[in-house]
């Protein structure tokens, strides 16, 4: 069986996608980069490993009705289904895991805004395109903002901004087959201008995190609160983790195709290669 590494069409190229290719071939297995919306690409004799499918936000429902045609899919159809849209927070929430507060805004409905610094995003994004964080006398246009994605079809999710951000940013944590790989430290976001922020991730703002095994406990409970979802485990995940004044709380939790950083952690790429092995 072929592997295919989904991604999207463009010029943004993914840094994991070389080692990962590399590491694949390593384990003796056929894999190549395969545009997910591509009409001519076949993915009935192929395991399609969803990786660099960054332009699925604007699309979701095309996105989810090709997840669900795929026959063999990584992480599984519930599994994507679940992380692609940031309700799961409520959910998780729900469950006693401890999240960021989070508040959904309907389209059509009026927000009532958090006290203090507080962030606006879509319920279906992507890194940090699309959010933006408004201070206390900016509450109207942080409504403005909740009302631009109204516009355009886009529930909207509100935020208290942590302030632990600006000082030690977030820390991610990076799950493979069931086991946490390597720790990132990643810079703040949401303190740039707007130009910065349309893409991903700033890659001079991450750096390997040192080990922790409290938070590698948070990261692991929380995925098991999600583990049921599909009948397998998901193949990878990174939890994304801040300091708030309760405590850890989880920011987001990456199930569809988050960034690995695979180049910071060399034995990552090897042992997400023989995971999708394993699988085969």
């Amino acid at each position: 069986m072929r592997v295919l590494l989904a991604t999207c069409a463009g010029d943004r190229v993914d840094p994991d996608g070389p080692p990962l290719l590399a590491a694949l071939a390593a384990e003796g297995l056929e894999a190549r980069l395969a545009v997910w919306d591509d009409p001519r690409e076949s993915w009935e004799d192929a395991l399609v490993v969803v990786r660099s499918t960054w332009d699925y936000t604007s699309r979701r429902e095309a996105f989810l009705a090709w997840a669900r045609a795929v026959p063999r899919l990584l992480n599984p159809y519930p599994v994507v289904e679940y992380s692609s849209d940031k309700r799961y927070l409520v959910d998780l929430a729900r469950r006693g895991v401890p999240v960021v507060e989070s508040l959904v805004v309907e389209v059509g409905e009026r927000p009532a805004l958090p006290e203090g610094d507080l962030v606006v995003k879509p319920v279906v994004g992507a890194g940090s395109m699309d959010a933006a964080r408004y201070g206390p006398d900016e509450r109207d246009a942080a409504r403005a903002h909740v009302a631009r994605l109204h516009r355009a079809g886009r529930p909207a999710l509100v935020q208290p901004y942590v302030a632990s951000v600006d000082a030690e940013g977030e820390v991610a944590v990076v799950v493979i087959d069931g086991e946490v790989s390597h720790l990132m430290r990643k810079g703040a976001m949401l303190n740039t201008d707007e130009l910065e922020r349309t893409w991903l991730y700033r890659f001079e703002q991450m750096a390997l995190a040192p080990r922790d095994p409290a938070l590698e406990r948070l990261a692991l409970a929380v995925l098991d609160e999600v583990v049921g979802l599909a009948d397998e485990p998901p193949l990878y995940a990174r939890v994304d983790l801040v300091r708030t004044e309760a405590g850890w709380a989880v920011l987001e939790l990456e199930l569809v195709e988050p960034s690995l950083f695979l180049g910071f952690h060399p034995p990552a790429a090897g042992r997400l290669a023989g995971a999708v092995r394993a699988r085969l």
